[in-house]
């Protein structure tokens, strides 16, 4: 389709393999030295060119061998199947970053350096997700399912509460941390448990990242 100016605002919940902070957020490596990781998106206000897509469901799976800068990942997208035919489209080329400043966005750059695209689904989504309360499910009947809970103190059991603040940040400017599990399958096999999770309340455009 032809590439158009977008946006997509409202909150959006991420789980990865990494321990909690995630040392990715700070230009360390990552954990265990492998990047994997499922994104998931409530579409509060939305559009691409004249499209809106306001409500919508969408989330994107990536698995990479390396770092991300590294190169050599695999990404999917599961787009809510209650899009109509243009909808649809045009939450594909979003969540590829498509028609975005090079660098200006997570979308754009997580694309860019995955070199295996594997073609959108489109499936009911179920998602439910509390950035105030730091919970949240994800569930992709027979491909993804991913929970997250606030941090709880190791000792007394009681919540913690954490913040990363990224003022020049492609995904976010500031995101609770919490910890979430994923399992998924497919084309894209995740699983990890108990790793770093975050929140964020994000407008994400074609010229980048609107605090």
């Amino acid at each position: 389709m032809p590439t158009s100016t977008w946006s997509i605002e409202g909150p959006h919940v991420t789980n990865c393999n990494c321990d909690y902070g995630c040392p990715c957020q700070y230009t360390a490596l990552p954990t265990d030295g492998t990047c994997k990781a499922a994104v998931a998106w409530r579409v509060d206000r939305g559009h691409f060119g004249d499209t809106r897509l306001d409500g919508l469901f969408a989330v994107n799976l990536y698995s990479w061998p390396g770092a991300i800068h590294q190169g050599n990942g695999h990404m999917q997208s599961i787009i809510d199947d209650r899009a109509d035919e243009a909808q649809r489209q045009a939450l594909a080329a979003i969540l590829r970053g498509e028609g975005a400043d090079p660098g200006s966005t997570m979308l754009q750059i997580y694309r860019a350096m995955c070199s295996t695209y594997h073609e959108p689904l489109f499936m009911p989504i179920e998602l439910e997700l509390d950035m105030d309360k730091r919970t949240a499910r994800l569930r992709v009947a027979g491909l993804v399912e991913t929970t997250v809970e606030p941090l709880k103190n190791p000792v007394t059991g009681a919540e913690h509460r954490a913040r990363i603040d990224l003022p020049m940040g492609k995904e976010f400017r500031i995101a609770e941390v919490a910890s979430g599990t994923t399992r998924a399958s497919g084309v894209i096999p995740l699983e990890f448990t108990n790793s770093h999770a975050h929140f964020a309340n994000a407008r994400l455009t074609s010229a980048g990242l609107v605090a």
